[in-house]
């Protein structure tokens, strides 16, 4: 996917030497550096030549989303990140969504410019500076933004074949120590000597007990992004479901069989809590609902879940439209998509067909709040 940043309102020479500019400034509130960290790559768009009449064609050519569908057929079936980590060997400052973004942007080119070939030597390095350049441009603006030190690691580099370690720059920034070298500011202290810190987009409070420091629940607010992967119910739901007798859960897409399975899923994390004894499902169906099968399924379930000590009451709203859960402690989990937010594996043989924390996600926000 892709993100355009428009306009920047300053000249690229003023935003890498100021320590107040970045190249994120135009990109709205809701891009927080949880979403930049995912970011593989920031292709410097000031290189490209305007377009012109010079760029047209008067020959035939394919509608892009055909094109796309073409492309997409034609090379999903050979897997170049495999061959990329193969020949790919990255140096000491890249960290996990570094090592990720580079190599995604290496495959892509090999998908495209190679499809039914190998690169030579000197393509391969090409490509591999070009992807180390466009990711070490997500991470210096980042760097500006953070107070601490958590993305400081932006001298990106690689092995050469002779095993020389390359640091990769980007041309607009190398000298300007500005975005090299920013200063930063300490975290701060509130007046009941509490330090929060922000981290991929979630608020962790912190307060001294003692000789250490235990972490205790906060609000969060966060967005699962398509093809994101390592969210569960376990992930999301249990830590606020400590201590809890009851939780209602309202979600209208409880309906057809891959649902249902999700939602036994939901309740295998319920059983985890140790101490939710009452569980409610208020749930909704269409004229296509298989009814008389979906009461079956959940018939099933109830029974099953009466052997762990465990009520379950489902209430059918043919007007419910909302997605929450709400739990008896005060906590509330809004998730977007319900609990339907699994992407359909491709084939039920791939990894992560069983395993939800290996499962692909499909794009939704996440609230959880107390009331």
């Amino acid at each position: 996917s892709l993100a355009f940043v428009g306009n920047i309102d300053h000249s690229i020479e003023q935003v890498v030497k100021s320590e107040e500019y970045d190249l994120f400034m135009p990109l709205p509130k809701e891009f927080d550096l949880a979403v930049m960290d995912r970011f593989a790559a920031y292709i410097p768009g000031w290189e490209f030549p305007k377009n012109s009449s010079e760029f047209l064609t008067n020959n035939y050519g394919f509608i892009t989303d055909y094109l796309a569908e073409a492309f997409h057929y034609q090379l999903k079936h050979r897997n170049r990140y495999e061959e990329v980590s193969s020949k790919v060997k990255l140096g000491k400052s890249v960290e996990g969504r570094d090592e990720k973004g580079i190599k995604k942007t290496i495959a892509a080119f090999l998908k495209i410019l190679h499809p039914d070939n190998e690169a030579t030597e000197s393509e391969l390095v090409e490509y591999l500076e070009y992807a180390v350049e466009c990711r070490r441009r997500v991470k210096e603006q980042m760097n500006k933004r953070k107070p601490d030190d958590e993305f400081a690691n932006i001298n990106l580099s690689y092995i050469d074949s002779s095993g020389i370690e390359k640091i990769v720059y980007c041309p607009e920034s190398k000298n300007a120590s500005a975005t090299q070298t920013p200063n930063k500011s300490s975290n701060v202290l509130d007046g009941e000597g509490t330090d929060k810190e922000l981290n991929t987009g979630e608020e962790v409070i912190k307060k001294s007990e003692g000789n250490g420091l235990k972490a205790e629940l906060s609000e969060k607010h966060y967005s699962i992004l398509y093809d994101d992967v390592g969210h569960t119910y376990d992930s999301i739901f249990l830590d606020y479901m400590i201590g809890a007798k009851k939780l209602v859960i309202e979600d209208p897409y409880i309906r057809v069989t891959h649902q249902v399975q999700n939602f036994v899923r939901f309740c295998e994390t319920v059983i985890k809590s140790e101490t939710i004894k009452e569980v409610k499902l208020i749930t909704s169906f269409d004229e296509d609902t298989r009814l008389s099968e979906l009461k079956e399924q959940l018939e099933d379930l109830k029974q099953s879940l009466m052997d762990r000590d465990i009520k379950l009451d489902i209430e059918f709203n043919e007007n419910l439209h909302d997605r929450e859960v709400r739990i008896d402690n005060g906590w509330v989990v809004k998730i977007g998509r319900g609990l339907d937010f699994y992407q359909k594996p491709s084939s039920w043989f791939e990894v992560g067909s069983n395993d939800l924390s290996l499962r692909k996600c499909l794009e939704t926000n996440v609230d959880i709040f107390k009331v």
